[in-house]
């Protein structure tokens, strides 16, 4: 538990600090925005202290630790506030309620971070199992605490651990991932998803072991797919594939460079009736992207879902050449009249970025294109309008 705010240590603004953006809703404290002095540098990691402004007035609560570029992350608002079991239960109820409004079985981000009220932390559910990234060091301290409160409001069995990730480590946190409560499945989780079945590797698969921020953007593809030959490139475990094969695409190819990942994306072939219908090519997706060119291949639906290409801002415009190299060497791909996707997941790459390069891309194949359709993250990944960085995910579907 921690004490109330009187006995708190303090973090104290700048004068020349944005105290309004804090007020109005921004999330985070930066270290060139405040004093931090001897006493202030003294704060353990994943403290909780008191932000005042310049003239000391209260702010509210924030999550400290000045090895971190973002040495303030608001927690709560309220001054008085107590940060124990029941604060985190009342945050989960909350963002529990609004999945529950949304989607009629238990797989989904439970827990978007910042947007959610728990900076750092994201939680994404399947079924009875609940698979945890404390990615900053107050929720990292607390870990027992969110756990419990997890299993009081959501009634799950089982919550893991997931350590991995470049955030962390931006934290000064350890890759140690765990099992906190019940026993890690013994086999990969299927999970139910516009019509599809998807095997999720919680324990060795990448992040939390499914993405579930691209479900709108599958179903979008998979309206343009019925009858369709389709082309899922970096498919993972056959995110667009599988939901264009149960949408009745006549045949879909899935390229990706893991071959996990692909067997994954095999069962969940098998698991949705669709094996049939269903193949794998594994490679490096640029390397297979020009090898099917040269064999002269076209596809109905060419989707391109790669990693962040621009995680950071100094990465930013070779990310953006990788983006354009991209839809250049997809859109060769796309028979006449058929539709080309294109998503990122990039923070530093913003939509009108990313747009302009997938745009020039596909000019440079030759091909001209009307732009037909540009999704985002599911509901379940809410954005908080004062932190863009909620707001990562772009897909962009064109008609060539």
């Amino acid at each position: 538990m921690t004490a109330p705010s009187s006995s708190l240590p303090a973090l104290r603004l700048k004068p020349k600090a944005n105290a309004r953006a804090i007020r109005h809703g921004a999330p985070w404290v930066y270290d060139n925005e405040l004093v931090l002095d001897r006493r202030s540098k003294a704060i353990a990691a994943g403290s909780v202290a008191l932000l005042l402004d310049d003239e000391r007035n209260e702010l509210g609560l924030v999550a400290v630790n000045t090895a971190s570029r973002i040495v303030g992350r608001m927690l709560d608002r309220d001054t008085s506030a107590v940060i124990d079991q029941a604060w985190f239960a009342t945050r989960l109820r909350r963002a529990l309620d609004m999945r529950e409004r949304l989607y009629d079985a238990p797989f989904y981000r439970l827990v978007h971070a910042e947007a959610d009220g728990l900076p750092g932390v994201v939680i994404d559910r399947f079924g009875d199992i609940a698979v945890v990234q404390p990615n900053a060091a107050w929720a990292e301290v607390r870990i027992d605490m969110l756990c419990a409160a997890l299993c009081e409001v959501t009634g799950v069995t089982t919550v893991i651990k997931n350590a991995t990730g470049r955030a962390r480590s931006l934290e000064g946190l350890d890759e140690d991932s765990a099992v906190l409560y019940g026993a890690m499945p013994s086999a990969p989780v299927p999970v139910p998803m516009n019509g599809a079945t998807y095997m999720a590797d919680l324990e060795g698969g990448q992040k939390t072991g499914l993405f579930f921020d691209q479900r709108p953007n599958h179903a979008f593809a998979a309206s343009l797919c019925k009858g369709a030959r389709v082309l899922d490139v970096f498919s993972h475990v056959g995110g667009f594939s599988l939901a264009a094969l149960a949408a009745g695409a006549s045949h879909a190819l899935a390229v990706d460079g893991s071959e996990p990942a692909l067997s994954l994306a095999t069962q969940g072939a098998e698991f949705t009736g669709v094996s049939d219908r269903f193949e794998v090519r594994k490679g490096d997706a640029f390397d297979v992207l020009t090898k099917l060119g040269e064999e002269g291949v076209t596809f109905d639906v060419v989707i391109c879902d790669p990693p962040a290409f621009a995680p950071t801002k100094p990465a930013l415009e070779a990310g953006l050449r990788a983006y354009e190299r991209i839809a250049r060497l997809a859109a060769g791909l796309v028979s006449d009249g058929g539709y080309l996707g294109l998503c990122s997941c990039s923070h530093a790459a913003d939509l009108g970025k990313f747009r302009a390069s997938s745009t020039r891309g596909i000019g440079r194949a030759g091909r001209s294109a009307q732009l037909i359709h540009t999704g985002s993250a599911g509901p379940d990944h809410p954005l908080l309008p004062q932190l863009a960085e909620t707001g990562y995910l772009k897909a962009l579907f064109y008609r060539l």
